[in-house]
């Protein structure tokens, strides 16, 4: 502490060290030496500092300098200067909010740390990916899967086919190759637009392309052979047996919907023997006994295979159901003819450039037909297995094999999925019949 007083002052005080001085601080002359008296200072003492005075100085009664018998005081000597010092309590508090700041400090730097962490971890759940790279490819170690084995055997089997008619029409399809030097195996009219003259490429997946000739044609089965001029060393496709498939059973197309050549979709067969009038007006020419599936077909799949999953042909896509429009797409519900049934029109095409087929010998009506299904005849052909049979007029064909016939359409397909010669138990409404089917060019 440095006291502030007039020089005058300064004999007032002593230090608090002299003895003398603090024996005569005691008791003031003229006092009692009680507590009033110590209680309250002299009037004129300087007023105490209660932080930096306490118990460090004594007070001293002035003394006239003309009294006897008394000895000048010592001259003053100044109190040694002591550091500020701190109230009481104060050096703990500084303590504890120096902790304080120590321990907001570190959970500042936790707080931060776990935000930090929590933004890196968002960010790499966002870009972790992109971040990491790709893998390096690896093919040798990637096993096909069962479709994928089905593309690599039977794409290079397949054809896109461009057909340009001799007027202004066009149309686009599929074929299937039969032969290293360019068989191939179509619907009919995908190549009809080309018939009275016009232009046939077949266009394959390696980029070759190649020009094709009509070598047979069959409307009643609505099949056709291509042959295409200078092919050599293509890929014939395995044939398969259509006659144990299974409804559920997985399948595979392969074609060019809407001219995308080397398209494929997978798909199951829904159902068996689906007789399908095609080409409009419901004649007999024109329906199909076919392998319905649920395989993705279009426009431009016809023609093209539908395969089992070993790879082998098992049928010919050749027509899809449609809700309406001039191009309707696919709704689930595709058609093809049975491989049995074009193998063998194929190999007459071949070899004749014509084909057959069976037939009853009968027309069918709508007069009569029963609420519980089955077709009704209608005129008898002189001659024919069905007279020969002993059918007559107004009866009512319910099976043909084991196979139901609900109707007149459903007769004719199930007569055409035979061969001609071939024997069949007609199940009448009434009786049985065997009938020995023949055969009439197609």
């Amino acid at each position: 502490m440095t006291d502030e007083h007039p020089e005058g002052d300064r004999g007032r005080h002593s230090a608090a060290t002299d003895p003398s001085a603090r024996e005569a601080s005691a008791v003031p002359p003229g006092g009692t030496g009680g507590p009033a008296d110590l209680a309250t200072p002299p009037v004129g003492s300087p007023s105490v500092d209660p932080l930096t005075d306490t118990g460090r100085h004594a007070l001293v009664e002035p003394v006239p300098e003309d009294e006897p018998g008394r000895e000048e005081p010592s001259p003053p000597v100044s109190p040694p200067v002591s550091p500020p010092v701190s109230p009481p309590g104060r050096g703990r508090s500084v303590l504890a909010l120096a902790a304080a700041a120590v321990v907001l400090a570190l959970l500042a730097g936790a707080v931060g740390g776990w935000v930090g962490w929590s933004l890196a971890d968002r960010r790499t759940d966002e870009l972790g990916v992109l971040e990491r790279g790709l893998p390096a490819p690896d093919p040798a170690s990637a096993q096909l899967t069962p479709v994928e084995a089905v593309a690599a055997k039977v794409l290079p089997s397949v054809a896109l086919l461009r057909v340009e008619g001799g007027g202004p029409g066009g149309d686009e399809g599929s074929g299937i190759v039969l032969s290293p030097d360019g068989l191939l195996l179509t619907n009919d009219h995908v190549i009809a637009p080309a018939a009275e003259g016009g232009t046939i490429t077949a266009v394959f997946a390696d980029g070759r392309a190649f020009t094709g000739r009509i070598a047979g044609r069959d409307v009643g089965s609505d099949l056709s052979l291509l042959r295409l001029d200078g092919a050599a060393g293509l890929t014939p496709a395995e044939l398969g047996d259509s006659e144990s498939l299974r409804v559920g059973q997985q399948v595979v197309a392969i074609g060019a919907p809407l001219g995308l050549d080397g398209t494929v979709t997978t798909g199951i067969i829904s159902a068996l023997d689906r007789a399908v009038s095609v080409g409009g007006g419901g004649g007999q020419a024109t329906v199909l006994n076919t392998v319905q599936h649920d395989a993705a077909i279009n426009p431009g799949n016809s023609g093209g295979p539908l395969v089992d999953l070993q790879g082998r042909v098992i049928g010919v896509n050749s027509a899809i159901a449609s809700t309406g429009g001039e191009r309707g797409g696919s709704i689930g519900v595709g058609f093809s003819i049975p491989v049995a049934q074009a193998a063998r029109v194929a190999d007459e095409l071949a070899r004749t450039g014509t084909a057959t087929r069976a037939v009853l010998g009968v027309t069918v009506t709508q007069a009569g037909a029963p609420a519980g299904g089955g077709a009704v005849v209608g005129q008898i052909a002189p001659g024919s297995p069905a007279e020969q049979a002993g059918m007559r007029p107004g009866d009512v064909v319910l099976r043909i094999g084991d196979r139901p016939i609900e109707d007149g359409d459903e007769l004719v397909a199930a007569v055409r999925d035979h061969r001609p010669g071939e024997q069949v138990t007609v199940s009448l409404a009434n009786r049985e019949v065997q009938v020995t089917l023949a055969g009439e060019p197609s």
